[in-house]
C-alpha cells in the first residue's frame, strides 16, 4: 500500500470516526431538564458576547450600529433582519454613507 493510499485511508477513518462520535454525543444529550436548556440558550450567548467585545473595543461607530441592531430587535425580534441592521449600519458608517 503507497504512502498516499494510506493517508487517504486513515483520513477515510478518522472523519468516520468523528462523524459517528458527533452522532452519538448528539443522541446521548438530554432532551430535558437544565441542560438541555442551558444548551439551547448557548448560541444567543455567544452571539451576545462576540457583539458585547465588539462594543467594549469599538467606538461611537459599533455603538450607533448598535443601537440600530437593538431598535430592529425590539421592533421585528427577527434574528436575521436584526444581524441585517447592525452589518449595514456597520458597514455605511465605516465607509462613509
Amino acid at each position: 500500500m503507497s504512502e498516499v493510499t494510506l493517508l487517504i485511508a486513515s483520513l477515510a477513518a478518522a472523519t468516520l470516526v468523528i462523524r459517528l462520535g458527533g452522532y452519538y454525543l448528539g443522541a446521548a444529550l438530554p432532551q430535558s431538564g437544565p441542560i438541555a436548556r442551558g444548551l439551547k440558550a448557548l448560541p444567543g450567548t455567544l452571539i451576545t458576547a462576540l457583539v458585547t467585545l465588539q462594543l467594549i473595543n469599538g467606538g461611537v461607530n459599533e455603538w450607533i450600529a448598535g443601537a440600530a441592531a437593538l431598535a430592529i430587535a425590539i421592533a421585528t425580534r427577527s434574528l436575521p433582519l436584526t444581524m441585517l441592521a447592525g452589518i449595514v449600519t456597520i458597514y455605511a458608517l465605516r465607509n462613509g454613507f
